[in-house]
């Protein structure tokens, strides 16, 4: 039998076509940015599974959880020593392994954002000419002491005790406060946390906009990536940067557009269906008495972290 099969359909494509550079592949900033799209989906979606299981957090009230989250930041900030924010540290880590939540991936995000929001904005008041104090580490000699305006630089820049005490406190602040964060989030499914937070009398105002936009952010990452796709299945080569950034301002205009057609659909819906601005949950079970317990060993440790 003949084969009607095209030939350019049976020859196989060089490596040259996909390539550039140095024969590596190449991968478009906008792949990068759906694939973290993908991800923000994906998180949320491991998120829930995890706040489901059945494990030691995961069946504790959701009040008291949120509870313990607030007691617990109060604390971080409070604490202006490192061996009890350390303390505080290692207690969250054991929770997180005793909860059986995927240590790896949360604390992937704590280290990432303390690195940033902590170490970073803070590693510039390690040096004498922000915070005075013994310097260990010696950086570099001017010839004479210089002043501008306020800011005294002095004739040796170096880095202090007092500087790397304070960057340290801060990291470590900023790291506690993440991991805390994260850990009730990954044991609390987010119906739960709203469910809490009016029951301990959060405006309905506050918890509308939350839950909107807790959302809306998985309608919009999946909408980004429908677009994405629906453009790269019309596409037979690789795509120029100015083209990419044009289909980018295009693309950013029609979501922004759709989004506000999208926000009156959903208020006159609401509308529509007797909405009177007050925000109706189904009412709270009462706490059991592991619940109970819970709640009065995190407040002794707490208390305990206080006073050391």
């Amino acid at each position: 039998m003949e084969n009607k099969v095209p030939s350019f359909l049976l020859e196989r494509p060089s490596s040259e076509s996909f390539t550039r550079g140095k024969g590596e592949l190449h991968t478009s900033f906008i792949e990068k940015g759906i694939n973290q799209l993908a991800g923000v989906i994906k998180t949320g979606y491991i998120q829930w599974e995890s706040a489901s299981s059945d494990n030691f957090f995961q069946r504790i009230d959701a009040r008291i959880k949120v509870l313990f989250l607030l007691f617990f930041v109060i604390i971080i900030s409070l604490k202006k020593e490192i061996m009890p924010e350390a303390f505080i540290g290692a207690f969250i880590f054991i929770l997180t392994i005793i909860s059986r939540v995927n240590v790896f991936n949360l604390y992937k995000r704590v280290l990432f954002f303390g690195f940033i929001f902590g170490f970073l904005i803070a590693i510039p008041s390690a040096f004498n000419f922000i915070t005075r104090g013994e310097i260990i580490f010696h950086i570099i000699h001017l010839a004479k002491p210089y002043t501008f305006l306020f800011y005294h630089i002095p004739e040796e820049i170096g880095i202090t005790r007092e500087g790397v005490y304070g960057v340290t406190m801060l990291t470590l602040r900023v790291m506690n406060s993440l991991a805390v964060s994260f850990f009730v989030l990954y044991t609390t499914s987010f119906p739960e946390i709203i469910k809490a937070l009016k029951v301990l009398k959060v405006p309905d105002g506050v918890l509308m906009i939350i839950t909107l936009s807790y959302k809306y952010m998985f309608i919009f990452a999946g909408t980004v990536e429908d677009m994405h796709l629906a453009k790269k299945s019309r596409l037979a080569g690789q795509v120029s940067n100015a083209d990419a950034r044009r289909w980018i301002a295009g693309r950013i205009a029609f979501v922004f557009k759709k989004t506000m057609l999208r926000c009156e659909d959903i208020y006159k819906a609401m509308l529509g269906r007797g909405f009177s601005n007050d925000v109706k949950i189904y009412e709270a079970g009462r706490l059991h008495t592991r619940d109970w317990v819970t709640g009065a060993v995190f407040f002794l440790v707490g208390m305990i972290f206080l006073w050391i």
